[in-house]
């Protein structure tokens, strides 16, 4: 009888812990409030940006201009979703850093980089919008949360969840900064390939509802495909080819082009 006790308190709690990922409906677990991971947010992007003064120039303003419509859509898309909750304590922010690398992230918060370095590839503003759509894709669907959660509990227990982030802080940024690898890549724990396919299927309807074509997105995952420098084989990395994210853009373009239409 205790172990049923037992073993139904766990499954409460795990309950009371999970969440859903719009559009897809899956289930996942969130162990961190929505407050204590924008706060861990905004302390080591100011951090970073403190160290990473933002350019200044034409491509810099194409990034804001290019954020402002996505995060306008993000906005309108939630509250039609019913979602609008889980942009609480969001006050988007868009700038481009001088770096060499093709990355650029996005912060529960809103607060989004963009590196220089992946100018190249984007070509144009609908491809810095496929890459800005994908990475706000990742933080409405919640999926660091998700992350920095299964490690949590992984390393820590769900026991010491409450002592990680009031104890000793120390351990709730460390996990934080190898989840979003803030400023860089060493150490960073990947998405899994169901957390890259969300993120692409959102982004694209987020910037397609921005006014941006939704079949330019594969322009650029061609582009991607096409640089030696970028693209990484499917089977070293849990991120999808760019091949397969192709093939499944492809296979989702008339649900996309429905957002892009209306």
């Amino acid at each position: 009888m205790f172990k049923k006790i037992v073993c139904a308190a766990i499954l409460t709690i795990f309950l009371a812990a999970c969440s859903n990922v719009p559009i897809t409906g899956r289930t996942q677990l969130s162990l961190i409030s929505q407050q204590q991971i924008v706060d861990l947010s905004d302390a080591q992007y100011s951090e970073f940006i403190a160290n990473n003064p933002p350019l200044k120039n034409s491509d810099a303003e194409m990034v804001k201009r290019v954020g402002a419509k996505i995060s306008k859509a993000v906005e309108e898309f939630m509250i039609k979703q019913g979602r609008q909750y889980q942009l609480s304590g969001f006050d988007w922010e868009f700038n481009l850093v001088n770096n060499k690398e093709k990355n650029a992230w996005a912060l529960p918060g809103g607060k989004v980089v963009v590196y220089s370095g992946i100018l190249p590839i984007a070509g144009e503003e609908d491809g810095i919008a496929t890459i800005m759509g994908h990475e706000i894709a990742h933080v409405v669907a919640n999926h660091g949360n998700e992350r920095m959660s299964q490690e949590l509990l992984l390393k820590y227990g769900y026991a010491t969840l409450q002592e990680v982030f009031g104890e000793n802080p120390g351990l709730a940024k460390s996990v934080f900064l190898e989840v979003y690898g803030v400023g860089s890549s060493l150490g960073m724990l990947k998405y899994s390939r169901t957390h890259e396919y969300e993120a692409d299927r959102l982004g694209i309807i987020f910037t397609a509802m921005a006014g941006y074509d939704p079949r330019k997105s594969l322009e650029f995952w061609e582009r991607m495909s096409a640089d030696s420098t970028a693209a990484v084989p499917e089977f070293l990395s849990t991120h999808p080819s760019s091949i397969s994210r192709i093939s499944r853009i492809k296979e989702s373009m008339p649900e996309f082009m429905g957002y892009y239409s209306k």
